[in-house]
Formats: C-alpha cells, structure tokens, sequence
C-alpha cells in the first residue's frame, strides 16, 4: 500500500484536505482521533497523564480536560515532551493496527498535526504539507474553535514553522483561497500523483521519463535529495550504507534532468540483491530490470548503459562495471538510484566527477554547453547519454589530474 504522511500547522486546514482524501477513496487514519481514544476514562494512557500532571486535568467527568492540560504543556516544552512520551507510543501502536487492516491496493493517510517535530516524515512514501498564512490560521482559530488571540498565537508557536515543514515536504498544497480551489488541488494529487504512484509500488514499477528535458538549476534539488536519501535510509535501516547526492542535481548551477541521481554504497553486488532489494521497492524505489553498468573506461567510469533481462551480465573485464539500478515509483520524482559497490570504479568515478564539477566553473560551463547542445536535438534518453560519452572520456583526464593535485578522496 501507499503510505502518505499529512500535516499542517494548527488552523491550516489539514482537516479540509484529509476529508477529501477520505472522499477520494483513502484510508485517512486521524491521529487527533486516536490520541483522544487513547486517553478515555480508564485507559492507561490518561492514568499516566494523571500521574504526570494531576488530576486538575480533568473533568468534573473524570474526563481529560484538554483546554485544561493544553494550558499547560503549550506553555512549557518539558511539560509538552512528557506528555508526547505518553500519547505518542500508543498513537503509533494503534496507527499500525488500522495501517495493517487497509487492503493492499490503498492509499493510506496518516494525519499527523506533529510529523514533522517528532521526526516521522521518512517513514512515508510522500509527505503532504499544508500551508497557511498565519494570518488566516490565527483567525480561524479565533472564530472556528473559540481561541483568544494570545492562546492561538502560543498554539502556532509551540509548531514547526512553516520553513520547517516545507523541508519535510515532498507536497505542498496552499490554503489560503477558496475551499473549492483546495479541492481541486487535492483532486489533482489525487489522480496525477497518488493513485498512478501506489500502483508503481504495488507493481514494483518505477516511473522514468522517456524524453530530455533540462530544467533549473533548481536551488531545491538539494533539499529534495536529503528527504529522499533519509527515506532510503529509514528503509535499509539497520544497515548504516553511506548515501550520495551525485550527478548534475548534486552540482550547484548546472542545468540538468529534473532527476535526482542517489548512489548507496553496497558492500559487494550480492548484498545489494535480495533483502536489500527487497526493502527499498517497497520504500518506493523498485530495482529496474535488465542489466545496468557504467561503460568502463582505463580506470574510470562513465554513461550509464542498458541491456534488456537475458543479454548477459556486464562485468569489468567486458568493458563493463556493473551496477544495480533503482528508479522511484513517484511519478512526481523521477529518481536514479545506483548501487556501487564501495571503492569500484564506478563509485569512484561518480564522486570523482561531482566534486571536479563542483570545484571548476569553466569545465562546469562546458558540460552545461553540450548538455543544451544534445538536448536540443531531441534524442532520447539513451541518445543523450551517449552523446555525452566522449565528453567523458576528457573529463576524466582533467577529473584525475585534479584529483592528483589536491590530494581529492571519496
């Protein structure tokens, strides 16, 4: 199944958005509801509370007071970690529960008003924010839920501000016009992103553009990597495998592809077959099939090249060093993950390449040049890559004596 993380600050209208999800067809698991589940009279949750707090949060009922325990952990932050000690175990716990009882085919939705500050948003296949002024979110408070100024003001700031949230972010949806303009946002996630992506991940399918578009320099690309490479991690976890940004998304000014290029160093091939595999298909990074190496060159790597299942291994000794591919399942986020065993050529090369790039503007120039250059003859992809293939084999001179000069490592 697609699991999708959704938060927001208070008043932002995540409900809004959770409600049409729901509509849509999601499975929208509310973690408001199940934390106030969790603490009904009787529970252990709320004699843990009590315990911590005082029975002066509750009710003439017996029952939590929220107003009443919110005046005090939205004003102190040691107050407010022990009572997320309490509630939030027992909201994941019966999280899980209901996460396992969806059908395999859904899109499960995860409501987290705290996703972000508790550090959950690799745990997803994609992360939706919604975002609200602060202006309109104060107000809503005011008006919808009977809040003074003050306490909405203390409420907001007890978050993750906007900026926060935004790096976790692989979706932002804006909520600062009509509810019938947020629908249509939603609509539009719904059908071109959700859908198409749970059925990639279901199939172990990824989603790979079949054209050259340069795009950018996009200053995001970064920030996108590092939510990508945090999920790859969460999923290989507990294995502690070194992950690199490279390619020309990781160099900072070049125009490129809009996908983002991911090396996982692997111990050997071997290890990145089988569990490994396994694992990060079902994070949303599918193995492509076939066989896939970076054309060897004298003590260097270069374009990636392809042969379909069933046309032979590729090895050094070919003229090949072999790689294991992934791709993403995101139809949103195209991705090429390549496993490199650690110290090979290829591995090498990758880094060798990015940081050469990074470090000389002139030869940063000139890929730029005759990426546009290829580009605007419309090849395709394959077309492309080769074309690039003797522009390689100079970089790598220039790459090594670099290297050489500088005294450079991986």
């Amino acid at each position: 199944m697609l699991r999708v993380g959704l938060t927001g600050g208070i008043g932002s209208g995540k409900s809004a958005v959770a409600a049409r999800l729901a509509a849509l067809g999601a499975v929208v698991i509310d973690s408001d509801r199940i934390a106030r589940e969790v603490v009904v009279p009787g529970s252990d949750g709320l004699a843990e509370i009590v315990a911590a707090f005082s029975d002066r949060v509750l009710g003439p009922d017996g029952a939590l007071d929220r107003a009443a325990l919110g005046a005090v952990v939205f004003a102190d932050d040691g107050a407010r970690r022990r009572l997320e000690a309490i509630t939030h175990p027992r909201v994941r716990a019966r999280s899980a529960e209901l996460a396992a009882a969806a059908a395999p085919d859904a899109v499960v939705v995860n409501d987290v008003p705290l996703l972000v500050e508790v550090g959950l948003a690799p745990t997803y296949h994609l992360v939706v924010v919604v975002e609200t002024a602060v202006a309109t979110r104060l107000a809503r408070l005011e008006r919808d839920r009977g809040m003074d100024r003050a306490e909405a003001e203390r409420r907001i700031a007890a978050q993750a501000d906007d900026a926060r949230r935004r790096a976790a972010a692989d979706v932002v949806l804006r909520n600062d016009a009509s509810l019938d303009e947020l629908h249509a946002a939603v609509d539009r996630l719904w059908h071109e992103r959700l859908v198409p992506y749970e059925a990639n991940v279901r199939h172990g399918r990824a989603a790979r553009p079949d054209r050259v578009v340069l795009t950018g320099p996009d200053p995001s690309w970064p920030e996108q990597y590092a939510r990508l490479a945090a999920r790859i991690r969460h999923a290989i976890a507990p294995a502690d495998l070194r992950i690199d940004h490279i390619g020309s998304t990781a160099v900072p000014g070049l125009a490129a592809k809009d996908v983002v290029d991911i090396q996982l160093t692997v111990p050997s091939l071997a290890e990145a077959d089988g569990p490994l595999a396994e694992r990060l298909a079902a994070a949303g990074f599918p193995r492509l099939p076939g066989d896939w190496w970076d054309n060897a060159r004298v003590a260097r790597a270069g374009g990636a090249g392809f042969a379909g299942p069933g046309e032979g291994s590729a090895d050094a000794v070919g003229g090949r060093w072999e790689k294991r591919l992934h791709g993403s399942a995101d139809p949103g986020r195209p991705v090429n993950l390549h496993l490199r065993p650690a110290g090979s050529p290829g591995w090498r090369y990758a880094l060798l390449m990015r940081d050469h790039l990074r470090a000389d503007p002139q030869q940063r120039e000139a890929y730029l040049a005759l990426k546009r250059r290829l580009a605007a003859g419309g090849p395709g992809v394959a077309g492309y890559a080769d074309g690039k293939e003797p522009w390689f084999d100079e970089e790598h001179q220039r790459a090594e004596e670099w290297a050489a000069r500088t005294a450079w490592r991986p």
